[in-house]
């Protein structure tokens, strides 16, 4: 079958070891299925696995992707959750210590069939797209989680998304304004920020600017380059939801301010399948629907590669196959 593989590692230039061609089909395990691919949906993930970040030597080639739509055997439309649990783990499959995402252990998604757990399997809506539906378990699972799981917010509360433009941050932009709340987004490029208004924010700023107010949430993906924003701009009480670092951390940490205005920091990782559950039904009821920058068959899959490692997307892209 066709797929997309890491075949080496290259920090430096992580495009080196992409590799595109026929790989053999996915392995048969008990209690998981084959599910044949319709679309697949880049992620960050994907561009630090090829860097060596996630993986071994040993465990090259590997396919990678996380996201996934396609059919099941029975021939129903299904979106693939893409944290892989131990087979004995009950509850919330990111709090297992030996969990694992598609692309890491096992062969991922970028590939015309992929082998999941069946019980990774969660229905897919008629009125959701294959594309649409392939851009939710991680970046949208991700932004799903921070929001309504982890940020304490409520409709009509307020909330700061640093960094427009990524798929976690347009999905927050999305989500929160579906769900009623004030949006304030941060950006680096104006267009970009232009593009945060037209999706849904209610203001977009430059880098460290001062907000009309502070907020009750905000939503940090950066790090160290917007950390110190971060914290400034909450009002006492207020809850950072921390999920990712791409800028690296702050060793400064802003620490006084944190124990002075009594505010809360909190960790999020990715989300369960009974929140894409969740997250699928939102997006059903509210009509609200993902960020798709570009569409591309899998055979094209180094040009959103391309896209990616030069920042170039606003939103999703995602791969279809067939």
């Amino acid at each position: 079958m066709f797929a997309v593989t890491a075949a080496r590692f290259d920090a430096d230039d992580p495009l080196a070891g992409l590799e595109l061609g026929d790989r053999p089909e996915p392995d048969e395990r008990p209690g998981w299925v084959t599910v044949a691919v319709r679309a697949a949906a880049l992620n960050q993930h994907d561009v630090w696995s090829l860097r060596g970040v996630g993986l071994g030597e040993q465990e090259l080639p590997r396919i990678l992707g996380c996201d996934a739509a396609g059919v099941d055997p029975d021939g129903n439309e299904v979106v693939v959750h893409s944290v892989v649990a131990s087979e004995d783990w009950l509850g919330d499959e990111t709090l297992d210590p030996k969990r694992s995402l598609l692309s890491e252990r096992y062969d991922g998604t970028f590939a015309e069939r992929v082998s999941v757990p069946r019980r990774n399997l969660v229905p897919k809506p008629q009125g959701l797209g294959f594309a649409e539906a392939a851009c939710l378990p991680t970046a949208w699972l991700t932004a799903y989680r921070m929001l309504f799981t982890n940020s304490g917010l409520q409709p009509g509360g307020s909330v700061l998304v640093q960094g427009a433009g990524g798929g976690v941050a347009t999905a927050l932009v999305v989500l929160a304004r579906a769900a009623g709340m004030r949006v304030y987004v941060t950006g680096r490029d104006e267009g970009r920020r232009a593009r945060a208004v037209a999706l849904g924010a209610h203001q977009a700023f430059g880098p460290g600017a001062r907000l009309p107010e502070r907020v009750d949430a905000v939503m940090e993906t950066v790090g160290k380059a917007t950390w110190g924003h971060s914290v400034r701009c909450l009002r006492p009480g207020g809850r950072i939801v921390v999920a990712g670092a791409t800028t690296g951390p702050d060793p400064s940490a802003e620490l006084q301010r944190v124990f002075y205005t009594q505010l809360s920091v909190v960790g999020s990782t990715m989300g369960s399948r009974a929140e894409l559950q969740r997250l699928i039904s939102f997006l059903d009821v509210t009509g609200a629907r993902p960020v798709v920058d570009r569409v591309l068959p899998l055979a094209e899959a180094r040009a959103g590669f391309e896209a990616m490692v030069a920042g170039a997307q606003f939103g999703k892209v995602v791969f279809t196959v067939g």
